[in-house]
């Protein structure tokens, strides 16, 4: 837990993280504008990203190569958060009742269960 919490934790200033990531700096802050990167802020404003910031921008970074614009960019990162979020969620539950998750894929999943 203590990794995680690390992870989460901004000590990036926007030069620096433009300077990691090759993204300039005016363009860290469209992606904050547009919600796909949320920095902490230090008590005077100053943005500070994390290495979970960091690697949310390699994934942002990723998907514009892969031609996608930010809105689309912006629903798919909202997956996998909720995604991972239901997997954990999955696994506690799975652990708690001594069973082991069933295997989930396309095939096993039935149309009306999507709705």
């Amino acid at each position: 837990m203590k990794d995680a919490a690390h992870a989460h934790r901004g000590v990036y200033g926007i030069s620096v993280m433009s300077e990691l990531s090759g993204v300039g700096p005016q363009t860290l802050r469209l992606y904050e504008r547009r919600g796909l990167l949320t920095p902490a802020r230090t008590s005077g404003g100053t943005r500070r990203y994390s290495a979970a910031d960091v690697d949310k921008l390699r994934r942002i970074t990723a998907l514009i190569g892969d031609g996608i614009n930010l809105t689309g960019i912006g629903v798919i990162l909202s997956l996998e958060t909720e995604n991972a979020i239901l997997a954990a969620r999955i696994a506690q539950l799975s652990e708690t009742a001594g069973d082991t998750p069933p295997e989930v894929t396309p095939e096993t999943v039935q149309p009306s269960s999507l709705v």
